[in-house]
């Protein structure tokens, strides 16, 4: 293209601003895709090497201006925690916020040696996030992935070997624990970032959810709660004694899924931890069976 890279640059921040696109985008999928060094990018440094061709570049950010394009799926890939991982539109792209679910989890089984060596299952696995930070912290665990979804899958897959943790997870096709039959009662613990968000809410979110974002990992029906009644209650023919649950939610929802968990009347040590913002975005509880009043963990 004519005028090279910098008055590109400088004319697809006019753009970004002009279509209220945060700047940081542009920024990262130089860094991150277009393989930009980071340090001469911030030094306006006039030897810049890109990557790939400027006119691709180009067309792909004219995408995520004209059609809302999520920037992580023009690149193909998010950071998440420690991990680069592979997204499309078949999953929902990780959220800074949900990998503290991975601390929440960590903070539960620390000392119960019988959790962590335990089977576990990510269910709604969609990039295998979870699935993988799960294997990385509990490497004695089985971990289960789970997807309606056989697209989802194939990225969770492709994440896997890519983080060299393939041979730690199992996959499964299918709706939430119903994979999993063989080992009903003997789930050490189950971790799911569920659809959540009412129906009518998903309609009114921003075009790059909306849009592009797969409805099937967002809408949890009228109230948003329907994934987590059904987690609730399906999850105690799965989990063993003392078994772990934990899921996400969101703004405003701790205190239904509390309410919910309390009248099932099966769970103990049920508590909210807030993301870094502050809102309660993680409930936890312990399964305890209704058989067993006194069961106390074993550690």
């Amino acid at each position: 293209m004519e005028g090279g890279f910098w008055p590109w640059y400088e004319q697809a921040r006019d753009r970004a601003i002009a279509h209220q696109v945060p700047l940081g985008e542009l920024d990262w999928l130089l860094v991150e895709w277009a393989g930009v060094n980071r340090l001469k990018l911030r030094l306006h440094d006039p030897d810049i090497t890109l990557g790939v061709e400027l006119a691709l570049l180009d067309g792909l950010w004219q995408r995520r201006l004209r059609d809302r394009v999520p920037v992580q799926y023009l690149a193909g890939m998010v950071g998440w925690r420690n991990f680069r991982l592979q997204v499309s539109p078949s999953v929902l792209i990780p959220r800074p916020e949900t990998e503290l679910i991975i601390d929440v989890v960590a903070e539960l089984t620390a000392g119960h040696q019988r959790l962590k060596h335990g089977q576990w299952a990510d269910l709604g696995t969609g990039s295998g996030a979870i699935a993988l930070s799960l294997a990385e912290n509990m490497p004695e665990a089985t971990i289960w992935a789970i997807d309606r979804s056989p697209e989802a899958l194939v990225i969770a897959q492709a994440n896997a070997q890519l983080t060299g943790l393939g041979d730690r997870i199992r996959f499964a096709q299918g709706n939430w624990f119903e994979p999993l039959a063989a080992i009903a009662g003997h789930l050490a613990g189950m971790v799911s970032n569920p659809p959540y968000i009412p129906s009518q809410t998903v309609l009114g979110l921003d075009p790059e959810v909306m849009l592009h974002e797969p409805h099937l990992a967002l809408d949890g029906g009228p109230d948003g709660l329907d994934c987590l009644r059904h987690l609730a209650m399906t999850a105690p023919r799965y989990l063993m004694p003392g078994g772990l649950w934990v899921v996400e939610l969101m703004a405003g929802q701790a205190p239904a899924v509390v309410a919910l968990l309390k009248d099932h009347g099966c769970y103990q040590s049920i508590a909210t931890y807030p993301d870094l913002s502050g809102i309660d975005r993680f409930v936890s509880a312990y399964y305890q069976p209704l058989a067993r009043p006194n069961f106390e963990l074993e550690p």
